[in-house]
């Protein structure tokens, strides 16, 4: 999984997508990313899914960190991976994997309004809401609040424990 900060020397924006209405996790809101495939490592395996999802070919060059791993519910082990792109890229999404792109302002993410809790009989649960029509959930948002907290504040902070919404358990 990337997260991808695209146009990184002026107007900062992560990189978000919303999942074609099909397939797995259809229709959830993500950062790019996906399996690594036999003898990839996290890094290039997140940048050959940046490219095959959304057209954006980056090098290790381009990558300035690693967010911890986040265990989902049903095992998958998510690698977060932090790139920067200078410059804003001609986008391409992927129809089969994604329905749409969007640009998060980095901003928005440091935000006094995120993260936000919801009380539920097991706990509380996270909620991003980075826009009126867009409220992300763990994993996803998760790793966007880690990336807030250590890449945008400088604050430490550890996201394994955060529970995930019955929806997004595949």
């Amino acid at each position: 999984m990337t997260v991808c900060v695209l146009d990184a020397e002026r107007d900062a924006r992560v990189l978000m997508i919303k999942r074609a209405p099909r397939g797995l996790n259809s229709g959830q809101w993500a950062l790019p990313g996906g399996r690594i495939e036999p003898g990839e490592t996290a890094t290039p395996a997140a940048l050959r899914e940046l490219h095959e999802e959304v057209g954006v070919e980056l090098t290790d060059d381009d990558v300035v960190g690693m967010l911890d791993d986040y265990v989902t519910d049903s095992g998958f082990v998510i690698t977060p991976v932090v790139a920067m792109v200078t410059g804003s890229p001609r986008l391409q999404r992927n129809p089969a994997e994604v329905h749409s792109l969007h640009r998060i302002a980095l901003s928005r993410l440091v935000s006094d309004e995120l993260p936000r809790w919801a009380l539920t009989a097991d706990g509380p649960l996270l909620q991003m809401p980075l826009r009126s029509n867009m409220v992300v959930h763990a994993p996803t948002g998760a790793i966007l609040l880690q990336f807030r907290e250590v890449a945008l504040l400088g604050r430490p902070i550890r996201v394994a424990e955060l529970r995930q919404p019955a929806f997004t358990r595949v």
